[in-house]
Order: C-alpha cells, then structure tokens, then sequence
C-alpha cells in the first residue's frame, strides 16, 4: 500500500493484473478505458473510498504511474 493508506503504483499493477488473471510483470504502462473504470470500482471497494474525479484528472489515467499519483491525490483529499 502507498503512502497514507492510498494505492501505491504497486497495488495498481496488482489491481490491474487482477483483472483478467495475468501475472504483474504482464500488465504494461498504458490503461485502457474499461481498465480504469474498473480500476476505480476496485480501488473504490478495497479503499472504502468514494473517488470523485474530473475529466483532468481521467485524462491523467493513461498509465499506471499516472493512475497512482491521480488516486494518492484524490484518496488523500477525502
């Protein structure tokens, strides 16, 4: 886990990896739309988090590194 109890780039490549059963070293840098709603549903359930982001922040989303600095962000302001 990251700091603060937020997800760390670690959890997310899990949480993405968890997926479809891939193994971590498989899951590559880019995110996919279906990927990170689904990455914000698990991140909001494991959290116990409501995450409300704006489209600037979605658009931040592309890559893991991305997803995890965005999440720390916005789980850390709840």
């Amino acid at each position: 886990m990251g700091q603060g109890g937020t997800p760390g780039r670690d959890d997310i490549v899990a949480i993405l990896a968890g997926l479809d059963g891939r193994s971590a070293d498989d899951v590559p840098e880019r995110i996919e739309s279906m990927e990170l709603a689904w990455l914000v549903h698990q991140v909001e359930q494991r959290y116990g988090v409501r995450v409300e982001l704006d489209e600037d922040q979605y658009g931040r989303m592309t890559t893991v590194s991305g997803a995890a600095d965005v999440l720390r962000e916005a789980i850390g302001t709840t």
